[in-house]
């Protein structure tokens, strides 16, 4: 079944918040057909290249399907009023973690995608919402979003259509995937099937990889909660 893109959103590099830090996580529509590189999208930025962006994460997709349950869990805030809340450069209904798959690979307008990983959320999402420990409840909610890579460069636009080409790993949703993840499961012979899966981001491969060699979790701590040089997000309702 194609789903249709219902917002295609870019953002520039500003101030986030109370942070004292930049981010580009501040996406908003565009109309305008766009060309999507292997880099992402003509007019896309992120602060941090080490951690956003990247061949790897060339497209942040979020389903709009998760808007009500945020809404419910958190109360109405201005943020979740529009699609990019969650700094995505896609937004659909009708497809979410549970659907999509490692390694599926979709036309999009004229580009081919291919899903590299799921999104690992970071402290910025707990200055975007005003809330503290955001960023961990999304990661233990599962509705992260997630990335493509892109295979063919082309032209994007909202109202294109996404259109499933192959599904080289049906039995690898990346709801089962971040099961793994965020159960912390050290069953060596399941994490390395997932080190293992070519289709997977190298990064993710690697820390499949490295957790079944240690045998231990990794700390999440500097992902989830940022530095002490990071102010407190204030609780708000923007």
């Amino acid at each position: 079944m194609d789903i249709t893109i219902d917002a295609l959103l870019t953002g520039t590099v500003r101030p986030l918040g109370d942070s004292g830090r930049d981010s580009g996580i501040d996406k908003h529509p565009v109309a305008e057909r766009l060309r999507l590189g292997p880099e992402g999208l003509g007019g896309d930025e992120q602060a941090d290249r080490r951690f956003h962006g990247g061949p790897e994460k060339a497209l942040h997709h979020y389903a709009r399907d998760h808007y009500p349950a945020w809404r419910a869990a958190l109360g109405e805030r201005a943020v979740l009023d529009g699609p990019g809340a969650f700094g995505e450069n896609l937004s659909t209904t009708g497809m979410t973690e549970r659907d999509v798959c490692v390694g599926d690979i979709y036309r999009a307008g004229t580009a081919l995608i291919q899903v590299s990983q799921a999104r690992q959320p970071c402290w910025k999402l707990d200055h975007r919402f005003g809330r503290r420990g955001m960023a961990a409840q999304v990661q233990a909610s599962g509705m992260t979003g997630w990335y493509y890579r892109v295979l063919a460069t082309g032209w994007l636009k909202a109202g294109d259509t996404l259109s499933l080409q192959e599904r080289p790993h049906p039995q690898w949703t990346l709801a089962h995937v971040q099961d793994i993840l965020n159960r912390r499961v050290l069953d060596p012979d399941v994490l390395r099937a997932l080190a293992d899966l070519p289709e997977l981001s190298p990064n993710w491969r690697t820390l499949f990889e490295k957790r079944a060699r240690a045998g231990e979790v990794e700390d999440w701590t500097r992902r989830l909660e940022g530095d002490a040089a990071s102010p407190s997000p204030k609780e708000s309702q923007a």
